[in-house]
């Protein structure tokens, strides 16, 4: 066999045999924490699709691991530093637990301030993409909402009055 075949030969092994050798992607699992319950709103109709999608999108090469309830310890005014610390990867919370730490976010989180949870949202997302940068250095912001008004939450009766205001 001439120098020249025994070269081909070694291309042609190494060419059909390289990909299968080549090692799969790894596989990164990220961790997302907050203080809700893992039945929330939150975390099924807003987190969970979210994660699936990006877990669906890059073929199971990133992956989500839920800590609803504070599961990964501390206090929800800590959320924020557990990213910056590496106890999550993800958080989601309130700016507003943490006062004065986010003084031009803290302007939309007063009531009555928002009318269109959806308007709303997309300005201060703006807002903070173009002028809030150093309120979350070190971090990557990845979305941000409001709600619509001010809320009352209840679990059995509505409320059809506010003592406070009755004549």
């Amino acid at each position: 066999m001439t120098k020249v075949s025994r070269l081909l030969l070694a291309l042609f092994v190494a060419g059909s045999v390289g990909p299968a050798v080549q090692a799969a992607e790894p596989v990164v699992t990220l961790k997302v924490h907050h203080q809700l319950p893992a039945h929330s709103v939150t975390q099924a109709d807003l987190l969970k699709p979210w994660a699936e999608k990006i877990t669906k999108e890059s073929d199971g090469r990133i992956q989500f691991q839920f800590y609803p309830s504070m599961q990964l310890g501390g206090t929800p005014p800590q959320l924020v530093d557990q990213v910056r610390d590496g106890v999550a990867d993800i958080v989601w919370t309130l700016p507003g637990y943490n006062s004065g730490r986010f003084p031009l976010i803290s302007a939309v989180e007063q009531p009555f301030m928002s009318r269109s949870a959806e308007a709303s949202s997309q300005a201060m997302w703006e807002f903070l993409q173009k002028h809030g940068q150093k309120e979350f250095e070190g971090m990557r912001l990845l979305a941000t909402h409001v709600t619509d008004g001010a809320l009352v939450h209840t679990t059995e009766k509505p409320i059809r009055r506010c003592p406070i205001f009755a004549v």
